[in-house]
């Protein structure tokens, strides 16, 4: 489904991602895996079109969409989440997923429809849909499953998951990493995670990709990431002999 080549992005003297290339299959969830600056988040906000790359190529189904717009991207069936949700917060949870919908179809769609898609998403992800549920008092794993919901609504392809485990204690992280789970199962799309905690994602994801400095060091199963010793090196630190 998508295929990156060469891809590079250099901020200044600061070269933050380093020729990496990677295929995703139709179906499949990659975790995109790395500690804090080794690129992730770069690689991802290049594919979702919030960057533009200095060089490289990122096709989606054969469509070349290296250096297009976010909005061109997500209409293309790329659909994201943020680290950081930051929802609207005078409109109810139903109102900025039915938002979402809206985006998702560049407006061709009725209210009724995305309406309809928004109390699917939110169901989808255990929020309730009714015209009162306010954001206020919203907790930061419903906030993540808020920011998960509106990424749905856009009726992704593809969905990139940016580190929708952080701020969440462990059963949080535990079920986050189940729903994505099963968002896959019924939905059939295909899922990229980008994420610095190992432990839960390892469990839920197909194959896996570590970055570290901007550059690629393993592409694999899971088991054989946490047997690999450069990978162990880069999160735990070498060890001394």
């Amino acid at each position: 489904m998508l295929t990156v080549e060469g891809l590079s992005k250099r901020f200044g003297g600061f070269l933050a991602v380093n020729q990496v290339s990677f295929d995703v299959r139709a179906g499949e969830i990659l975790g995109l895996i790395g500690p804090n600056g080794s690129g992730k988040s770069t690689t991802f906000n290049l594919i979702a079109g919030n960057l533009r790359p200095s060089s490289g190529s990122i096709r989606l189904d054969g469509r070349e969409i290296a250096g297009e717009s976010a909005h061109v991207v997500c209409h293309q069936g790329v659909g994201r989440t943020f680290q950081i949700p930051r929802p609207f917060r005078k409109l109810s949870l139903l109102e900025n997923v039915t938002l979402a919908a809206f985006y998702g179809e560049a407006g061709r769609i009725s209210r009724l429809d995305a309406e309809r898609r928004a109390v699917e998403a939110l169901g989808m992800v255990g929020l309730p849909s009714d015209a009162a549920a306010s954001t206020a008092g919203l907790g930061a794993a419903a906030l993540k499953k808020l920011e998960l919901a509106r990424a749905l609504a856009t009726k992704p392809k593809l969905l990139l998951a940016d580190e929708s485990l952080g701020g969440l204690d462990r059963a949080e992280m535990e079920r986050a990493a189940d729903m994505l789970l099963d968002i896959r199962n019924r939905l059939g799309i295909t899922i990229i995670w980008v994420e610095h905690i190992m432990g839960v994602l390892m469990r839920v994801v197909d194959r896996v990709i570590v970055l570290d400095h901007g550059e690629k060091i393993f592409e694999g199963k899971p088991g054989a990431a946490a047997a690999d010793p450069r990978v162990t090196e880069v999160y735990l630190g070498k060890a001394q002999a």
